[in-house]
């Protein structure tokens, strides 16, 4: 396992939230919370000043409740939804995802036991964890919908997972916008991810100065590290 660095008072520190902060469940809403977790993340971000995010692909709504008591800036649907220090949203304009996308979606799910449909407010995701055999079918599945471009969407492959999401929202977007409000300007960015999703978010904040840590390079693959590490960074 490397060396995943300290946490430093200069850090903004943005961190993914399954696969990182929690363990991968079979289903998303089956996903369990260490009770300590929210009372470290708030006394980390003290710590900080206030400079730390959680940007996800869940919907604002569910972060907050998975994390409650505990809120922070942060993004949500990968970026689609930006929450300011002030508790202002910056939403990405998207159509609504058809009803017809829908349909054929859980028809689909409806046929091929253990896949699961995640719908969002902005985007929707095809889960195949319980049915890895059906990844190709599940790829071209998502790919056959019809006008994706036009409609102002795009296929992002995941772990386990294919996500229909806006064309224009990334993890990126919401490194990027943080970054310029206080307390996150003119600090070292820092994002902590586990999935390909995760590699925006970490090339902006190489962009912007800072750096990425990645959950299989260092931190053994494993969230529990990644909770440890932030309990070991509470510095208020």
């Amino acid at each position: 396992m490397g060396d995943p660095h300290e946490i430093r008072e200069n850090w903004a520190l943005f961190l993914d939230l399954d696969g990182t902060l929690l363990d991968i469940a079979p289903k998303p809403d089956l996903v369990d919370v260490p009770e300590s977790l929210p009372g470290d993340l708030a006394r980390l971000s003290r710590g900080l000043r206030g400079a730390l995010a959680v940007v996800t692909g869940r919907s604002m709504e569910v972060l907050d409740g998975l994390l409650q008591p505990f809120t922070s800036p942060g993004g949500a649907e990968h970026g689609a939804v930006v929450r300011h220090p002030d508790g202002e949203l910056d939403s990405v304009k998207t159509n609504a995802i058809p009803a017809l996308w829908m349909h054929t979606l859980n028809r689909a799910a409806e046929a091929w036991k253990g896949i699961v449909i995640e719908k969002k407010p902005r985007s929707v995701v095809v889960h195949y964890r319980l049915a890895p055999e059906r990844a190709a079918q599940v790829e071209a599945l998502v790919e056959s919908l019809p006008d994706l471009d036009r409609e102002g969407f795009t296929i992002m492959a995941a772990k386990m997972a294919f996500e229909v999401k806006p064309k224009f929202s990334s993890k990126g977007r919401a490194v990027a916008l943080l970054m310029e409000d206080i307390p996150f300007a003119g600090r070292i960015p820092v994002f902590v991810g586990d999935d390909v999703t995760d590699e925006a978010g970490i090339d902006m904040a190489r962009r912007l100065g800072g750096f990425g840590l990645r959950v299989h390079s260092h931190f053994g693959d494993d969230p529990a590290e990644v909770r440890a590490w932030i309990a070991r960074g509470v510095v208020a």
